[in-house]
């Protein structure tokens, strides 16, 4: 909450412009701060804020993202998992509980795909991410599916 960023994001809606945000677990609290302070600008949480995929650990980034994703002015980029979970070794049914946390916070209407290309290559290729949103996604309906591809 530093002047000179306050300043920065308080300028970019004039121009639309989103902001991302590339975040840990422990920083979801003081993102809830800065997505409060500026209500009309539009931010995207990056990769679902890196939870411990690795270790099985829900909280307390479950509780933190459903507190951020209570505030409408934030949509969530599905990526960036691949990296977090068990290499080598993951499996798609891995990141489902977290998908679950995720999709149900934010709904159809603030999720989106994203590939984390090229570093997801350090974890599994293009295709395999794909793949895990391309599977857990075709349990709803191509009008759902076709919002967040």
């Amino acid at each position: 909450m530093q002047p000179e960023f306050s300043r920065g994001i308080s300028e970019l809606h004039a121009f639309d412009f989103t902001y991302d945000l590339l975040l840990y677990p422990k920083h979801l609290p003081s993102s809830v701060k800065v997505v409060e302070k500026f209500s009309h600008q539009r931010f995207v949480l990056n990769h679902i804020a890196k939870p411990m995929i690795r270790a099985g650990m829900m909280q307390p980034w479950k509780d933190d993202l459903r507190e951020l994703a209570t505030h409408k002015n934030v949509a969530c980029k599905i990526s960036g998992m691949v990296t977090e979970a068990k290499m080598p070794g993951w499996k798609n049914e891995d990141f489902r509980p977290y998908l679950d946390v995720v999709f149900e916070a934010f709904g159809e209407d603030r999720v989106m795909f994203g590939s984390d290309w090229p570093v997801c290559l350090l974890a599994g290729t293009y295709e395999q991410v794909h793949g895990i949103a391309e599977d857990y996604f075709k349990q709803f309906s191509s009008a759902v599916q076709e919002k967040f591809w």
